[in-house]
């Protein structure tokens, strides 16, 4: 359905979703946020219009309440105004489903995200870092980490997560940025799609066969108990290891970026270690880590947010990355403070679809940043901030390289 402009609403502002240089704050979610916090926006692609929602309290809201549902965005016939011209998710899995379907869902994944889980993926993460820095350190500088750090151990954490053998993860490397990118298209994203489903039904019925200690035999043995089926296994299972290979690459590589660009906060954290998970998690706050905004929400019924009226039918987009940046909840928000004691970010999300590798991302992270400090205590960019060539057309941001020298 079209929303129309009345007196009551206010003009569209068109939100192009351009490419952004280095980790640039989008200048229009720093307008809105300011002057106009629950404003109107057409995006490039789909039909219509939406709102758009900035404020930390009122992003917590919208995520939150059962009257803004995911399940709806299925249900409309025509697709609302978006980023893509392509559906990146899938329907059956975590991304349209609302509670208490997601519940369930949710109930089933978090046996893999246990803590005993985690202690298990710690020392493969570290193995595989000190493995991939030792070669960084044979190569000398200049050294791309990118191709040599960011890139293979999440890869290598994720499929470690979901039992992916060791001799198909060559196969998944390249899937999920062309999942992830507005770029490709339309058909080569489908056809992507096709080869990770496919590839993901061969897991689950390996795993059927030969359990291990890793999601994919949880998820098949869920399957056989009928807890769910097929469709959302493989789902959960493309969302999981699209976002924990594509989201954890860039994010890792924005903060090593982050910190190079900081000097100071750099020498800091070289000399105080134990704040590493302090500075991880303002990192994720600070960092503007995605472009534009994602998956939208539809209003079942009538109600107001930050003092605007939302009605029924009507699409809703949530931008974290702005109520990261909310003054009224974060002093000098602009700022990266290592100090700041309000860490209560939305990096992660909020509310029912609140990302569960959120403490995997985390101890990725921290593993990632701890030993590249330790191993070259003289680390730096080989090239000059304004000279980084970054990824273009991606639905997360993060350098196409990362030259650095020691």
């Amino acid at each position: 359905m079209t929303q129309t402009t009345t007196a009551e609403t206010p003009p569209a502002r068109f939100w192009a979703i351009d490419d952004l240089p280095g980790l640039e704050f989008d200048p229009l979610l720093e307008e809105v946020l300011r002057e106009e916090p629950v404003a109107r926006i057409r995006l490039p692609y789909g039909e219509g219009e939406a709102w758009l929602v900035t404020r930390y309290e009122d992003v917590r809201l919208v995520t939150s309440d059962s009257r803004f549902s995911r399940r709806a965005l299925v249900e409309r016939t025509a697709k609302a105004t978006g980023m893509t011209a392509h559906q990146i998710a899938s329907s059956a899995g975590f991304n349209y489903v609302d509670p208490p379907d997601h519940s369930r869902l949710r109930k089933v994944v978090a046996r893999a995200f246990t803590v005993q889980g985690m202690k298990r993926l710690r020392p493969l993460a570290q193995r595989t870092a000190d493995r991939l820095l030792d070669e960084v350190e044979r190569h000398g500088p200049p050294a791309d980490l990118m191709a040599m750090l960011h890139g293979p151990l999440p890869l290598s954490v994720v499929s470690d997560l979901l039992g992916v053998p060791e001799e198909d993860r060559s196969r998944l490397a390249g899937w999920p940025d062309l999942i992830m990118s507005t770029g490709p298209g339309p058909e080569r994203s489908r056809q992507v799609k096709a080869e990770l489903t496919a590839y993901i039904n061969e897991l689950l019925e390996l795993r059927r066969r030969e359990p291990r200690e890793d999601l994919a035999t949880v998820l098949a043995e869920a399957l056989d108990r009928g807890e769910l089926n097929q469709e959302e296994a493989v789902s959960v299972t493309t969302a999981i290891q699209v976002s924990g290979a594509h989201a954890v690459r860039n994010n890792s590589a924005n903060m090593v970026y982050a910190l190079l660009t900081h000097p100071t906060h750099l020498a800091r954290l070289r000399a105080e270690p134990e704040l590493l998970p302090r500075a991880v998690d303002e990192l994720l706050r600070f960092i503007p880590h995605r472009n534009g905004v994602g998956l939208p929400r539809v209003a079942t019924e009538d109600l107001e947010v930050g003092g605007v009226l939302i009605r029924a039918g009507e699409v809703v987009y949530a931008s974290y990355l702005a109520a990261n940046r909310d003054p009224e909840v974060f002093d000098d928000p602009d700022a990266l403070d290592f100090d700041r004691s309000e860490l209560g970010h939305l990096a992660f999300g909020h509310g029912p679809h609140h990302c569960m590798g959120a403490q995997l991302t985390r101890m990725e992270s921290e593993v990632m940043l701890s030993s590249l400090l330790s191993r070259f205590p003289g680390l730096r960019l080989a090239v000059e901030p304004e000279d980084m060539v970054w990824q273009s057309k991606g639905l997360i941001r993060g350098p196409q390289t990362l030259p650095v020298a020691w």
